[in-house]
């Protein structure tokens, strides 16, 4: 009766916590390519699961919350001008009484950069917020490295 309950309570222990996985909605990958001698575009790329969309760094406040993008300083690299983005889905969206843009299915955004050095590892941070149809997860900050060859 013992070696039962044991099993019960292992079971049920192992069967909630299959339904109590965190939802993770976003899969970055990374990739740079050099443009010059001294200049190269890192890519970052989020591919999106069905049925979810992750905001634009482009939304105003009192929205969800905007990608942003941290780059680390860093003498081997500067970062030159605004990560770029391509163009978003805009819809209003009830939740926040206000028109936002999105992203769905994958976006890529790109970063150019200065290198001061022939080879680096550009570092840095996203912050994003993703949602779908009947629920927002917290926002959530991812931290990145891309060497650059």
């Amino acid at each position: 009766m013992k070696k039962l309950s044991l099993m019960l309570a292992a079971s049920l222990f192992i069967g909630s916590a299959a339904f109590s996985q965190i939802a993770k909605p976003v899969t970055w990958s990374y990739a740079a390519k050099k443009t010059g001698k001294n200049e190269a575009t890192v890519y970052v790329k989020a591919k999106i699961d069905n049925s979810w969309h992750m905001y634009s760094q482009n939304v105003k406040d009192g929205g969800p919350v905007k990608t942003t993008f941290t780059f680390a300083p860093s003498k081997d690299y500067s970062v030159v001008g605004k990560t770029l983005e391509p163009k978003a889905v805009v819809k209003y969206e009830p939740t926040f009484k206000m028109n936002v843009s999105y992203f769905e299915n994958q976006v890529v955004f790109q970063q150019k950069v200065k290198l001061n050095k022939a080879a680096t590892v550009v570092k840095g941070k996203v912050e994003f917020m993703v949602c779908n149809d009947r629920e927002c997860l917290p926002p959530e900050e991812i931290e990145f490295s891309v060497p650059v060859k």
